[in-house]
This record gives C-alpha cells, structure tokens and sequence, in this order.
C-alpha cells in the first residue's frame, strides 16, 4: 500500500524538487521509503513518484519507481493473485530479482500490455511510463478501492492518490467546480469523476487513462464495468447450488487478503459483513486472529457489545475502544487535512478512530464493505420498491397527495421529516416512477437554495438507468448503481482516507471482482426476498455463526454527530456558520444557513437538519484548510 503521483509538463517549467514535494506530502500513504523518477525529453517532462507502506517484500528490491526495458511503473495497492501471473510469466522465460507484486505488474505490462489489468485481482492504481510507445497509462481497480485524481490545464497533467498534492506545484490553479460542490450538498460526497476543483477528476473505477506524449491526446478509457455482468443473463442455479459458489469465492477472496509480510487484522462490528470475514478466517487457522471494534455512550449507535459477543464466539484476539466527544474533537480538526476535498460522512470519525487502535498491533486491516451494495443489505431497497409500488398502485391516493401535499409543505403543517420530503420530491415535483430516481431521492439530503452560484445538472452513474437491460428487475438495477456511485464515493473513500491517515493499509474482501461478477448474474430473490436482506449471504454465515446471535435490526456504523453539535461541539456550530465568515466567501445563501442552524437549535434531535448542518462546516472548515 502506497502513494503514488506525477505530472507530464507539456510547457516543460517543472522540477524534480516539485516532483519530490508532491511526493513528500503523501507521507502518511508510505512511511517506510520514498522514490522518483524524472525525465526531460524533446516535448515534455515526465515525473512519478512514490512512498512506500512495506507490506509484501519488506526488502530494497520492492522499491519503487522500478524500470525494465524502458518501461517504469509506480504503484499503489495489491495483487493477490501475482504469484500465479508470476508463474504464467516464468513460461515465457521472464526472470524476477524480487518477490514483490510491482516487479509482476511491469513485467505483466511489458507482455500483454494494458491487457495486462484483465488478469490481475486486487485493489489497485497503477501509472506506467512506456518510453518505446511515448505513452503514460493510468490505471484503476475495478471496484474502485484506490483512489487516483488528475489535472489537466494549460497543458500540464498531475496526478495523484491524494489532491493535496497538486498544491505543491505551481501550475496548480485551485478554484471551486460548482458542479462538484453541489453533488456534495447533495450526497455529502462527491461523486466520480468530479472533484471540488476545476479542471480536476477522479478516475473512474475500472477506467484508465492513456496520454500519448507525442500527440499530446489524453484518452480515458474503460476496461470494467458492473453493469455489463448485470445485463447478461441470469444463472439458472438452484439456491443451494448458488450458496456453495458464492461460499468458495468468499473463502478464496479472504484467504488471498491474508497474504502479506506484516500482521493482519479485521475491523469487527458484529454486523453480518464484518462477521463473515472474522468467522470464515477463524474457522480455517488455529492462530487467533485479531480484531478490533469501536463503541460508543449513547444508545443507539453502540454496537460494541455484539462484536464482543462475535469475537468471544469466533476466539478472535479482541481489542475494543468507546469513542468519547473528547476523542471526537480531537478527530475533527484533521478531517480536512484527511480527506482534502469536502466530505460529510460523519463515520470517517470512528473508522480515522478504530484505524489508530488498529494501527497499534497490525500494519494491514480487512475492512468488509460493499456487502450492502452486492447483497442488498440496506433498508433503502425494500422501501423504495414499496414506494414505487404506491406510485404505480395507488392512482387515487396519488392524485390526492398531488393536491394537499405542497400546502403542508409551504406551510409546515407537520415536521419535514426525510421521508416527507422524498415523497414531496418524488411525487410532486419529479413525478417519477422510476426505481433508481426513487432510491437516488433517499440518497439525497439536498438544500435546494444553498448555492450563490449556478451549478449545472452533473451527469454521473446515477444516471446509468439505460444501460441496465430489461433482464434486470428493479432490485437489481439498484444494486448496480448503488455499486459504482454511493459504496465507491462514500464508502471506500472514507476507508481508504482513514486508514491511510496513520499508514495502515486497507483491504476489501468482499470485492474480489469475481464475487460481483457471479452474484449480478443470480436471481434478485436470492439477495433481497420478501422484505428479508442478504439472504444467501446471511445463509452461508448461519452455518458458522448461530442465526439467534446474528439475527438483529441493522445498524449502520454512525455517530450521534446530532448529539454531539449541541453539546461539546456547539463552538464548531457557532464558529463555521457566523454571518461574516459566510457572506465573505460569497458561495452560500446565508438567510439558508442560517435557517438550517434555527431550525438545528429548535430540534437537535432531527437528524436530517444537524447532517445538513454538519456538510456546511465540514466544508467550511475544508475551505479553511484549502482555499
């Protein structure tokens, strides 16, 4: 696990002391070494750059960048399965000085070209010079679990694991892509492949970016996409034989994640997710296997007792830490410097948390996300497609909510509850029976007259309804979508920013692409069934873990950040949303800030108002840090 950025200098005015600053400043992704590279040729200068996070092959040999036959490479992430591409390698008389995945992915490269990334299972971002071909790749993971950013302006291109290093060189212009800040007052986040920023991307998950140094062309291209294992038909499988499949890809994709020089732990919450990974692990080694797990005080969001409950179950090595307010300040003030573009998921507080304790005892953690977005484990799914079945059913009830509905809103009649203000938008002003428009609503807390400035309608996967074919029913379509917008954006961007801040690397087991690509194609049924979540996946964990201790309402992992505002963080409040700071930065509608901060103060309880409140000061306190 590493960082990685570079730049190619059209203009050719950089240096390889910019090249080491923008290195540098990724210190925290790779503590343990450090390299560059740097080139000045006939139209352009090229830099990579790299730290390093010693997990395989803790030797000189893994170092990086690292050269074969004019070809270089800096990489961040791991390819679990480089021993067997090794192998195939070793038949065509490839030879290796090292034993680290880098040495397999050049040399990969350098035999199959970008087909290349078709064998390789892991988490990845990848950026290859070709000096023969006068060309740089690119290249992102399938699910997304690495991040990469790019610039192009004025014909120079940065890029980098994090944004903060495009401020350390001066051809950076850093000025606010309204587009990108009214995504995130929408979801909280932002989502691929806009940025806060102008003239700066994400690259797109199971995308990859070519430049052609000679013709000064940059292509960003696709290798991957879910969608496609969602359109092809369904298995015709029985659910058992479904089950035994779906339990060995589990148990091949959490052995491969063992795979490391350093020690290895689980975040564990006791939820079905996490608890798979800890059981299926435990029950294939007589070693104990550490994990760790966060609670908290206040009711409701503790879910600390039932991972203990697990670990004593499994006979895991168990650590587990409460979060306090106290602990929180002190988290809070760094989440700017953490995340480096305005994100509001107020969880990146526990996960930066259970990170640091994890950090104590093991260098690599297995962090079980993207269950939700593969097995329909969230709440959201049931509810919309009862929602949709209301709008499609309902026809008179319909047409009377029509009527009464914008009275009681424009008048307060009853408290604007997030459910009432979906219907509002969905029914009144949308009109929309589509499934993934419903569930997108639910997704949204947005505030409609934030904004000073105009931002135009930004197309991302949400908008990808069609491409899924008619083959996929509603449950999947969500599924699909969910995968390549909310679970990449919010999720592992929260894990990977996290566990990277105290240089710990982050695995994902369950999104082992050959998971996905065989559970698209099963019958929606066999994932959400008569209101039943994860129902194949929750079958496999019974048979290692007693449904009596697993069969519980879900929780998600949040903090009472509503709680909190009122109480120690009231200053936050006061200090992030004062009249002068506002109408000098000349982004925000103060009369709505300040409408939002009322209506917080009559009803912290809400939660809806204290998370809408909660995205103004993180990014204010962003814009601090930033701009």
């Amino acid at each position: 696990m590493c960082g990685i950025t570079g730049f190619i200098d059209f203009n050719k005015k950089s240096t390889q002391q910019i090249l080491q600053e923008m290195t540098d400043v990724l210190h925290h992704r790779g503590p343990d070494d450090s390299g560059v590279s740097f080139f000045s040729n006939s139209n352009c200068q090229v830099g990579l750059g790299h730290r390093r996070l010693s997990i395989l092959d803790l030797s000189s040999h893994g170092h990086q960048p690292m050269a074969f036959d004019k070809i270089e490479i800096v990489y961040n992430g791991e390819i679990y399965n480089f021993k067997e591409i090794r192998q195939e390698l070793e038949k065509y008389d490839y030879q290796f000085e090292s034993d680290s995945d880098t040495e397999v992915i050049l040399k990969a490269y350098h035999k199959w070209g970008i087909k290349a990334v078709d064998k390789f299972n892991g988490m990845f971002t990848i950026s290859i010079y070709d000096q023969l071909s006068s060309k740089i790749l690119l290249i992102r993971d399938r699910s997304g679990v690495k991040p990469l950013y790019w610039y192009y302006k004025n014909n120079i291109l940065l890029y980098s694991s994090e944004l903060k290093s495009f401020h350390k060189h001066p051809s950076f212009k850093k000025e606010i892509d309204f587009n990108g800040l009214s995504l995130y007052l929408q979801y909280g986040y932002i989502l691929q492949p806009y940025t806060i920023f102008k003239n700066t991307f994400k690259l797109k998950s199971g995308h990859y970016l070519e430049i052609d140094l000679k013709k000064q062309v940059v292509e960003e291209k696709k290798y991957w996409d879910v969608i496609n294992y969602y359109n092809k038909p369904k298995l015709s499988i029985s659910f058992d034989e479904a089950k035994k499949e779906v339990e060995k890809l589990l148990i091949s994709s959490f052995q491969y994640r063992m795979i490391s020089d350093v020690p290895v732990g689980i975040f564990l919450s006791g939820g079905y997710d996490s608890s798979s990974v800890a059981a299926i692990l435990q029950s294939q080694q007589i070693e104990k296997i550490k994990t760790f797990t966060i609670g908290f005080h206040e009711k409701g969001f503790d879910e600390a007792c039932y991972a203990k409950e697990i670990a004593n179950y499994l006979g895991t090595d168990h650590t587990e830490h409460y979060c306090t307010q106290k602990e929180a300040l002190e988290i809070i003030p760094s989440l700017a410097e953490v995340y480096d573009e305005p994100f509001a998921d107020s969880s990146a507080i526990p996960t930066i948390l259970v990170s640091k304790v994890a950090k104590e005892k093991v260098t690599v953690i297995l962090s079980a996300d993207g269950g939700d977005e593969i097995f329909a484990g969230y709440s959201k799914y049931h509810r919309s497609l009862k929602y949709l079945n209301f709008l499609k059913k309902s026809q008179l009830t319909k047409t009377v909510l029509k009527k009464t509905l914008p009275f009681i809103m424009c008048n307060n009649i009853f408290p604007r509850t997030k459910q009432l203000e979906r219907v509002y938008e969905t029914l009144i002003k949308k009109d929309s029976e589509s499934i993934l428009k419903i569930m997108r609503y639910w997704n949204t807390d947005y505030i409609n007259t934030m904004l000073l400035s105009k931002a135009t309608q930004s197309i991302t996967s949400f908008d990808e309804e069609e491409h899924l074919e008619e083959i996929n029913d509603d449950i999947n379509k969500m599924l699909a979508i969910d995968y390549k917008t909310y679970m990449i954006d919010d999720i592992l961007t929260k894990v990977d920013r996290a566990t990277m801040s105290v240089s710990l690397e982050g695995r994902e087991p369950l999104l082992d692409y050959r998971i996905i690509e065989f559970v698209a194609q099963l019958p929606s049924e066999y994932k959400l069934h008569q209101g039943e979540t994860k129902k194949i996946f929750k079958s496999i964990i019974h048979d290692y873990i007693p449904k009596n201790m697993m069969d519980r309402p879900k929780m998600g992992f949040g903090v009472p950040i509503n709680e909190w505002l009122k109480d120690e963080l009231i200053e936050l409040v006061n200090y992030y949303l004062d009249r002068s700071r506002i109408e000098k930065e000349n982004i925000f509608n103060f009369k709505e800030v300040a409408k939002i901060k009322e209506q917080y103060l009559k009803t912290p309880s809400d939660e809806n108002i204290a998370n809408n409140m909660w995205k103004i000061i993180m990014f204010e306190m962003w814009y601090e840090r930033w701009m």
